[in-house]
Formats: structure tokens, C-alpha cells, sequence
């Protein structure tokens, strides 16, 4: 895993304790942080005393993350050094025991984790717990979680997230402060109106979308049924989205869909939130910003399109909660046995929009919002039935792994959630929790 981030990795030890049990586990350490992440910034020896520390820290500056390995038993003035210097997330590794004999205590480590984790918790200051020896591969799943997380933190702080048009009436739980997103999120918002890209999209000569038409005919079935209009119009629209996106380094939309598509351009804007989504670009719409930003960390913690939907049913027959929404899923989100096929919208009859049920699999339901005191982040663990689709439009069926379905949208209703949710193929449930901590923002499980 490669992360453009500076990782520091403190090996904090005392000489009155098993130095030579010590010094193997700081070497195993390194092999295994280094295979992980490339780089990390280390000493060369354990560091044995507040004074090697603070020697160490001299040539440090602003590092991203800090391992902070209590490698033998350490005291909370090691730990003050750290925070005292470095205003940066903490991950706490504790050892085991090299024996359990009824002889020496050897290391003591859990001992000094304990003291790191009081120190670091009176002060407010964000960390993370990791008990095991470099060898576990319990610690190495980990460390990639952390990792991954943390990446996904470092990119936020240089996104830019494209939002097009006003939430459409009735939506406004789907806005998001753009000085709350900057402070908490560090991402930056680009606004340009859909009158804006419609009018964009109207002035391409015929040539220049040719690449859309093929494009949307190589990843979906039935476009012969689409009216050659339809198909034009849709293309000229992927193409003024797409220079939308290349123009200002967007790497996630929140688009206003409706009644504007439909009454001022002629075509709805589903097909090209989906195309968009399959390219990478995670996109959501009825301008919904919070959704936009769930999908686009769904994405980089999977590697795989995320999907954007309401919660519409209970299906007792199978015991599961359906997402569902027009027609924006990702092509490649589709069942093997449909396939990705276009039609109509359901409510306005125009085209295109995709028409499929979402392939099988695990999945994380998630959603970044906004509670009484700022964002919040929920996340359930579950698995996506291989159910056809459920209705007009694309639709997911999720069995929660645990808990009854009318158990769960119960709770989300009452904790006040908003109606839309994403759902990520893959349990990505402990690096939410590991982002959510790392931004202070508060989580839920379900």
C-alpha cells in the first residue's frame, strides 16, 4: 500500500525490562510497517528514555500519523513529548508477552499502553488501540485498516467535491455548510448550475460526443430501444459533466435530477451519474452532498462503485431492506443475470436510466450526516441478496447480518437519519470507525 503520507514509527522502550525481547520485536515491527506502507519514518534504535525521544522529534516535522509502540512498559512522560510537539492522530501498540510462566515479567508493554491511552484520552486527543505482536496477521489486518482509513482522510483534505444546482424542495437535508465540510472534512466545493451544464451540452458540435454514445452503448443493453434524440442528448450531457469534473479536479458530484432534466433539457441526468460512477467519480443526486461524500469514501475503501439509494421497502419474503432509486446505479453494480439495461424514468417516462437489480455480495450500508451536533456517520453490516430488481429503476436487497430489518429502519428513523443511503460492496465497517475517529466525528453501528 503505498500512502503519500508521513507515518513516524516510535519504538519506546525501558533497559530495566527484556531488551533482547524487545529489540526482536522492534525489528519484526519495521519489516512489517515497511511492507505495508513503503516508507516509515523511524530511529535506527529503540528509543530508551524521554531524552532520545525528544532527540528523535527534533528531526521530525508535521508528520500525518504516529505509531507509538510501547515496546517495553513506558511511562506518560513519554507520551507528553508527543503531544506537546505533534498535533497529529496516534496509533497505540501494545506487545504481548514473550511467556506466561510464573517467572520475570519480560516487557510489560500492556502496562504502558494503558498509560499512553489515559494521557492521550484526558487530553481530547484522537487515537487508536492495537494489541499483538508484528507476526499476528490480526495485527497486520490492522494496520492496513488504519491505513486505509487514513488515506481516505489525507485525500478529503485535498477534494473537491462538484455540486450542481439546489436541492430540489423538500431536499434540504442534503446541503451540508461548506465551512463545516472545509473545517471538518477539509474538502472544498465547486458550484455550477444545471442551466449552466445544459446549455454547455447544447452547444457541442455533433462530433465531439460520439465517445458518450459508445461509451453508454458498451456498458449497457436495450439502448436500441432509446430514441436516437435521447441518446444524443444524453452524450452531449455526459460530455459537459465530464469537462465539468476535469475543469475543477472534482472527484465527487452531488447533481440536482429533478423536475429540471426533465423540463428544461428533455433527458434525466441518471444515466450520466452512473457512467460517471463507473469512471470513479462517485456521484449522487438529488443534490445530495453528505450522500456524494459517502460514496466517494465507500469507493476508495472498496475500489468499486458504491451505490446510492432510499430505503423503500421491507421484504419479510426474504427477511431484508430495499435501497432503491431511479435509474443512477453503476453499470457495473448490475446483476450478471440482467445486465445493465436502460428504460424509462418510472414517474416522467423519458429515457434513459439504468433498469437493474445489483449483484450479490457483502456489503456495508453507510451514510456520512448531519446530527444535532455536527457530522456524523452510521454504518450495518450486511449482504446483498440475489434478488431481481424490485422495482422500475435499480434496486439492492440487503439482509442486515444481524437485527430484523424493520428493527433497523426503526432505529434509523428514531436516531433521525436522512433518506438516503449508500451501500459498499465488502465490510468496510472498522475502517469507517477508524476515519470516523481519526476526524472526531461521531459513529454508530447497527
Amino acid at each position: 500500500m503505498n500512502i503519500e503520507s508521513k507515518i513516524v514509527f516510535l519504538p519506546l522502550a525501558r533497559t530495566t525490562f527484556s531488551m533482547s525481547d524487545a529489540e526482536d520485536n522492534f525489528k519484526k515491527s519495521c519489516i512489517l510497517l515497511e511492507n505495508l506502507v513503503g516508507k516509515v519514518c523511524r530511529p535506527a534504535e529503540l528509543l530508551t528514555s524521554p531524552e532520545m525521544l525528544s532527540a528523535f522529534a527534533d528531526t521530525v516535522k508535521a508528520p500525518d500519523l504516529v505509531i507509538y509502540q510501547c515496546t517495553t512498559f513506558i511511562g506518560g512522560d513519554f507520551v507528553s513529548e508527543i503531544t506537546r510537539r505533534f498535533c497529529c492522530p496516534v496509533v497505540v501498540w501494545s506487545l504481548r508477552e514473550p511467556s506466561i510462566d510464573g517467572k520475570r515479567l519480560k516487557l510489560n508493554s500492556l502496562t504502558g499502553a494503558f498509560s499512553a491511552g489515559n494521557s492521550l484520552y484526558m487530553q481530547g486527543y484522537g487515537y487508536r488501540f492495537i494489541f499483538g505482536n508484528p507476526d499476528e496477521t490480526a495485527v497486520a489486518l490492522s494496520f492496513r485498516q488504519i491505513f486505509s482509513a487514513w488515506s481516505v482522510v489525507k485525500k478529503m483534505h485535498q477534494m473537491v467535491v462538484g455540486i450542481v444546482g439546489t436541492q430540489p424542495p423538500g431536499f434540504g437535508f442534503g446541503a451540508i455548510d461548506e465551512a463545516l465540510l472545509a473545517g471538518k472534512l477539509g474538502v472544498r466545493v465547486v458550484r455550477t448550475e444545471a442551466a449552466s451544464l445544459m446549455k454547455q451540452a447544447l452547444a457541442y458540435p455533433p462530433e465531439s460526443f460520439a465517445d458518450a454514445v459508445t461509451e453508454l452503448k458498451t456498458k449497457t443493453k436495450g439502448w436500441e430501444s432509446v430514441p436516437e434524440e435521447h441518446l444524443e442528448k444524453y452524450a452531449r450531457l455526459r460530455k459537459a459533466y465530464q469537462e465539468f469534473v476535469v475543469r475543477n479536479n472534482v472527484k465527487t458530484i452531488a447533481s440536482r435530477c429533478w423536475p429540471d432534466f426533465f423540463t428544461e433539457y428533455g433527458v434525466p441526468v441518471c444515466a450520466v451519474l452512473s457512467l460517471l460512477n463507473d469512471s470513479g467519480i462517485a456521484a449522487s443526486c438529488e443534490t445530495d452532498t453528505g450522500g456524494a461524500i459517502s460514496m466517494y469514501i465507500a469507493s476508495e475503501l472498496t475500489g468499486s462503485a458504491a451505490y446510492f439509494g432510499d430505503p423503500v421497502a421491507v421484504d419479510e419474503a426474504c427477511n431484508a431492506i430495499v435501497f432503491w432509486h431511479c435509474g443512477a446505479g453503476a453499470t457495473s453494480l448490475a446483476r450478471r443475470e440482467e445486465g445493465a439495461g436502460l428504460g424509462v424514468h418510472p414517474n416522467r417516462k423519458i429515457g434513459p436510466t439504468m433498469e437493474f437489480g445489483l449483484k450479490k455480495g457483502q456489503v456495508t450500508v453507510l451514510r456520512l450526516g448531519k446530527g444535532r451536533d455536527g457530522l456524523r456517520m452510521m454504518s450495518m453490516r450486511g449482504e446483498a441478496l440475489d434478488e431481481p430488481q424490485k422495482f422500475y429503476g435499480t434496486s439492492v436487497t440487503v439482509r442486515p447480518l444481524s437485527g430484523l430489518p424493520v428493527e433497523k429502519v426503526t432505529e434509523w428513523i428514531h436516531d433521525g437519519w436522512e433518506p438516503h443511503f449508500v451501500v459498499a460492496y465488502g465490510d468496510i465497517t472498522e475502517e469507517l470507525r477508524l476515519l470516523c475517529s481519526f476526524l472526531q466525528i461521531e459513529f454508530k453501528e447497527y
